[in-house]
């Protein structure tokens, strides 16, 4: 997960629109993709590549009747069985007597390597659902089904509680998790082979081009959650059955008692998408899953063949040695082998390591069948030797597993040779898929869709021209750099903005954050709304008119209820200490997947009570409706600008989130109910927020606590991202709500927004 430190720091550092970040120029392929796509505020620019995905995807989709969704899931679950008993079996091995269990050193090896291979996958499991949701589609039937499923995933209301948590705690009980956190890091993991990160680093671009990809996304999640656990984490799961929380890194599995089977859920998603969208619509899921059937059929033949040739301790030796040669080719320039300086065969180690197995195996570094008694794991790796501290711990136990693996006497033409085959590889290593094999031709895809993201955006697309375009442009995950820019330069002016007089302005909130935490200062708050509600008891209700002028005014706002926390369904900040709260706000705004709860479906219904309808709230006919005054949009683009940017304006978010779940409890909400009751209008949407809005248990409390985690997380001591820097932040946030409106308020925000252009 991102640390609270980095969060905190200036916009300016955290975020850069002149081109793709997080990208390393000399990438590698699906690593290079995976690390971008992980990033919370990815943007995967349109380009040509789009299409060469769209097309490697169709090729694997199934026609006529094989392509049913219920023939589909069958097909994925009967090859996941037969797979398992594959799998089973590599713990155990066959002799003239019968079976027996491998010894206890091999049975270790084969499932740290089996975690490790999963690792990519299960880490991320579910993020691929993480942007089909959106402001200008949160009133769909598919949506709300999906981002149920997504919960689930996430482990909607509880920290570090994700299936990806779940699989994390994993890699720490085997002491492997060195690299998995944040998810991108994973990529710098060189235990881990290419392979590995094939068919999760496209799936995580596609799900940063929802609108591109929905279909193709969810035929994919159908085959994962058919699938089940992964059918080489069956034999780890009978190794370690309380290593983990295996329920929850199986997708197949639900996590609650009340919880519907996933299978299930995606399936309803499925088919509401069918109903809407018909042929085209099951084109792409059919192509989703048959994809990722065959991907998957790929990975997991080559990690079973790895695991089998890893058997033999020269095949771990092998990649030990082929890992660590570029490192170590630098230095031992003296010392020479069989006639030539170690130095010279560990640069033919990169592409051959064998031939170093066999000169090893017969010098005087090696006893063979001895590796206590051999200088190779006893002086030369010591702590005054040559060698000290440049392999591991893990890395020496593979070391003294081959030299135990070695005959006493090695005959000249088998000292190591026979962890080889004719090409050089170790024996039983995957010598490559077939041509048309799916991971190859994924591998060739992730091959252009890296050298898309790191080439940029083939076109800048066109800003905004007013503040309704930019809503309607701003329903959509997607973007264009200029778009991109604008919405950048938008939060910096009116950040500018809710800066202007702060020293001597009034803000509610304290002008240092005490330890003892916000909770004491939000019951304040409360009391005082409480108050003032009683205070206005007397004074008039709005006139008819004026109520249905104001509730028609607010809709820009209110249709898109919680779009200012959109950016916390990005999987990790969804199941961060920080984020989590965040996520189940936005879950709940959206009515917890359920169309009878959806906020701005509830809104809808009182203006139609209102006698207006408005059209959907992602069309260009909405945002240019004559009966909205312009001044209606400005808070709501504001919203939509700012969820974009979850980690670069995190203190901001958070103060925001603050202000609108306490600016209604107690007092507004109350008085609201009291003026729609008079006109004989539905006070449902009003009643809803005043109590999930609480200050005890509800969102306001809940906001709070966020940003709680954050403050205490953070350095006292003067410096970037101190916690007063970062306080400072939050007070602008919770001012950005209602920020001043004068002239000086205005000339701020204008050179805010310069400012926000230059940087």
């Amino acid at each position: 997960m991102q640390t609270q430190e980095a969060a905190a720091t200036t916009p300016s550092a955290q975020h850069r629109t002149d081109g793709p970040h997080g990208l390393s120029r000399d990438g590698g392929r699906a690593r290079t993709v995976y690390a971008y796509a992980a990033d919370p505020e990815a943007a995967v620019p349109s380009g040509g590549f789009l299409d060469e995905v769209h097309a490697e995807l169709r090729r694997h989709a199934p026609a006529g009747d094989d392509g049913s969704p219920g023939t589909l899931t069958r097909r994925a679950a009967a090859w996941a069985a037969d797979e398992r008993e594959r799998y089973r079996a590599l713990l155990a091995s066959e002799d003239g007597e019968g079976t027996r269990s491998r010894p206890e050193g091999h049975r270790q090896a084969l499932i740290r390597r089996a975690v490790l291979g999963c690792a990519p996958l299960s880490l991320a499991s579910g993020a691929w659902l993480q942007w089909l949701s959106a402001p200008g589609n949160a009133e769909n039937p598919v949506v709300l089904r999906i981002l149920a499923l997504y919960a689930s995933d996430v482990g909607v209301g509880h920290p570090e509680a994700s299936r990806g948590s779940a699989y994390l705690e994993l890699l720490r009980r085997l002491r492997l998790a060195e690299n998995a956190v944040p998810t991108a890091r994973l990529t710098t993991d060189q235990r881990m082979a290419e392979e590995a990160f094939r068919l999760p680093a496209l799936l995580l671009a596609m799900s940063r081009r929802p609108d591109d990809f929905r279909g193709e996304i969810l035929g994919a999640d159908l085959c994962l959650r058919a699938v089940g656990l992964l059918p080489v984490l069956t034999m780890v799961r009978e190794a370690l059955p309380t290593a983990t929380d295996w329920a929850a890194v199986d997708p197949s599995e639900p996590r609650g008692p009340e919880d519907p089977p996933p299978v299930e859920q995606c399936r309803a998603a499925v088919d509401e998408l069918l109903a809407q969208e018909g042929e085209r619509a099951g084109l792409a899921v059919r192509a989703g899953f048959g994809w990722t059937l065959a991907a998957l059929r790929d990975w997991s033949e080559r990690l079973h063949a790895e695991l089998v040739a890893a058997g033999d301790p020269a095949f771990d030796m092998a990649e030990l040695i082929r890992l660590r040669s570029r490192e170590g080719s630098v230095y031992h320039h003296r010392f020479m082998l069989e006639g030539k300086s170690l130095a010279v065969w560990l640069a033919e180690c990169r592409t051959d390591p064998g031939p170093l197995l066999d000169a090893l195996a017969g010098s005087r570094l090696v006893k063979p069948g001895r590796s206590g008694a051999s200088p190779l794991v006893r002086g030369l790796v010591g702590e005054r030797g040559p060698m000290f501290r440049v392999f591991s711990p893990d890395d020496l136990t593979v070391i003294r597993r081959w030299i135990d693996s070695l005959p006493t006497r090695p005959a000249a033409d088998s000292r190591g040779k026979d962890a080889r085959d004719s090409s050089g590889a170790p024996s039983g290593a995957p010598s490559g898929a077939s041509p048309r094999s799916a991971t190859a031709d994924t591998g060739r895809v992730l091959a252009t869709v890296a050298a898309g993201l790191r080439a940029g955006p083939s076109a800048q697309g066109h800003a905004p021209s007013d503040l309704r375009e930019a809503y309607h442009l701003l329903m959509r995950r997607t973007d264009t750099p200029a778009l991109r820019s604008w919405a950048m330069e938008y939060v910096a002016g009116w950040l500018a903005r809710s800066r202007h007089g702060m020293g001597r302005a009034a803000v509610p909130l304290p002008e240092r954050w005490d330890r003892e935490g916000l909770r004491p200062w939000l019951q304040a708050q409360h009391d005082r709304h409480g108050a003032e509600f009683e205070e206005n008891a007397a004074v008039p209700l709005p006139s008819r008119a004026a109520l249905v002028d104001d509730t028609v005014q607010t809709a820009p706002l209110t249709l898109i209820d919680g779009s200012w926390l959109h950016g916390f369904t990005d999987y990790e900040q969804a199941s961060s200490a920080v984020g989590h709260s965040l996520f189940e706000t936005y879950w709940d705004e959206l009515g917890n997947g359920e169309p009878r709860l959806n906020h701005p479906l509830i809104y809808r219904e009182v203006l139609r009570e209102m006698d207006v309808e408005l059209p959907p709230t992602a069309s260009a006919e909405f945002a240019r409706w004559p009966g909205f005054r312009d001044e209606s949009f400005e808070l709501p683009v504001y919203w939509l600008c700012v969820g974009r940017f979850p980690q670069t304006f995190l203190p901001e978010v958070l103060g925001l989130n603050l202000a609108m779940e306490l600016s209604g409890v107690g007092g507004t909400y109350r008085r609201a109910r009291l003026a729609l009751k008079e006109y004989g209008f539905s006070t449902r949407f009003v009643d809803i927020h005043n109590t999930i809005d609480n200050v005890a248990t509800g969102h306001s409390a809940w906001a709070a606590d966020a940003v709680d985690t954050l403050l205490a997380s953070l350095p006292e001591a003067p410096g970037p991202g101190n916690r007063a820097e970062a306080w400072e932040r939050v007070r602008v946030g919770y001012r950005s709500l209602n920020p001043p409106r004068g002239m000086g308020a205005r000339l701020s925000a204008r050179r805010g927004r310069l400012a926000g252009r230059r940087r």
